[in-house]
């Protein structure tokens, strides 16, 4: 089976853009009578909903940010009264008040249709074990994935994330043929089925579908390797809907957007104009046709780019490059933009160290420091100290070229920096710049 909906997923680009705009219009048309807060938005920049006919009007309308979401918690930015409200997911939230998310019975099929969409796009079928290790509750991750799988009438492994020795007996004794959850966690996974003797001729893994987190192609290749396994992006916010908002082919270059629920567009994060095809810019949501908690020009703050031209599997929906990080994760060190992404790339192109590193950020006095601490390999570590002196040396100078600034480099015993079961913490930024 090589699509799941064939007819959505394979429509011409003229047909997307007026099945985007009918649905474009009754969207802001439900908004403008239920949801005061979009009202008030559109009174404010003198917009009603006629003006509002096809896609190309879409830039008349405001953006909405994080903030409006606080402003209106926990449930100001909900369209239906709560008798239709059958689920309510939440953002863990590091700052402020969580996100609150409200679906209808229908937001939620439309969100297993799309997860389907996704693993029939990895190879999924019927007769596929699909083991979930995202985290099921509040975070959509889980039962996003979950519910994609059982729409296809896959057999579905709940096991959610923790309890990682559990998690590499059951890839071993069940079998699974898919895996999803984040790539620094799969990592993790690699790392206890090796260290217990274990190696990918033990699993039965085809691919893994990987997100929640910005991961690089070095790391792809470094879960390919070790898992045997074709290692896919998938995208998805709790704002927007979860997994599956856009995800990879077994092509690996880009994740396809389902077009006729999500309409994207890639802005400059400074201007908030649009930005050509291929040039990276911010992803901003539209929800067509979501009816519990619709959102408008929805800023997401992750860094990608939209390739619109065919893919070699025959889809035609749009394709967002992979993430390269976020405007707001983005580290500002003596001037220098830096993103995580970055320093991740040469570590693992570079092959010499385990891949887990921590970067930490500080000012002496008026002066930002950068120092990355780096796991060695159990080899490393039985080294002599000149051996392991000279990796550093060798890491620190090609930090040094890649990002333009001097960075500390520390070589830390094996097992020693945290692992996460869920996204990945790679920065500690120690800057009182508050």
């Amino acid at each position: 089976m090589k699509y799941w909906n064939e007819h959505f997923e394979c429509m011409p680009r003229e047909e997307i853009k007026i099945l985007q705009s009918r649905r474009l219009q009754k969207l802001i048309d439900r908004v403008y009578n239920n949801v005061p807060h979009y009202r008030e938005k559109m009174v404010a920049a003198g917009v009603e909903p006629g003006d509002i006919r096809s896609v190309d009007d879409i830039v008349k309308l405001p953006f909405t940010v994080k903030q409006d979401l606080r402003d209106t918690y926990p449930f100001g930015m909900f369209a239906v009264p709560m008798s239709e409200i059958h689920r309510i997911h939440a953002s863990s939230g590091t700052t402020g008040k969580q996100t609150v998310v409200g679906y209808t019975a229908r937001d939620l099929d439309i969100w297993a249709e799309c997860m389907a969409r996704s693993l029939t796009g990895a190879g999924a079928e019927r007769s596929s074990v699909v083991h979930v290790a995202y985290g099921y509750g509040l975070f959509t991750g889980g039962l996003g994935a979950h519910y994609g799988a059982e729409k296809i009438g896959c057999a579905v492994i709940p096991v959610s994330s923790g309890n990682t020795a559990r998690q590499v007996t059951i890839l071993k004794d069940f079998k699974p043929d898919y895996i999803c959850c984040t790539p620094s966690y799969a990592l993790y996974l690699a790392e206890e089925l090796y260290a217990s003797g274990g190696s990918k001729e033990d699993i039965n893994l085809k691919a893994g579908l990987f997100g929640a987190e910005p991961w690089t192609e070095e790391m792809r290749a470094e879960l390919e390797s070790k898992l045997g396994i074709k290692a896919l992006d998938i995208y998805g916010l709790s704002e927007i809907m979860g997994p599956s908002v856009s995800c990879e082919c077994l092509e690996q270059c880009g994740m396809h957007v389902q077009e006729d629920h999500f309409l994207i567009e890639i802005i400059d994060p400074k201007t908030g104009e649009h930005v050509k095809d291929g040039e990276q810019g911010e992803v901003v949501f539209t929800t067509l046709t979501k009816e519990g908690f619709p959102l408008i020009r929805y800023r997401t703050r992750d860094l990608s780019a939209l390739m619109t031209e065919p893919c070699a599997c025959g889809r035609t929906t749009a394709r967002m490059r992979r993430l390269c990080g976020r405007t707001d994760d983005m580290l500002i060190v003596r001037g220098v933009n830096v993103f995580p992404s970055q320093i991740e790339s040469v570590l693992l192109e570079m092959g010499e160290t385990a891949p887990h590193y921590m970067i930490i950020v500080d000012r002496k006095g008026n002066h930002d420091t950068m120092d990355v601490q780096v796991e060695m390999t159990d080899a490393y570590f039985s080294d002599s100290v000149k051996n392991i002196e000279n990796l550093e040396g060798k890491i620190k100078a090609r930090l040094g070229s890649v990002l333009g600034i001097s960075v500390g480099v520390r070589l830390v015993e094996p097992k020693t920096i945290a692992r996460s079961e869920g996204k990945a913490k790679r920065v500690e930024d120690r800057r009182n710049l508050h």
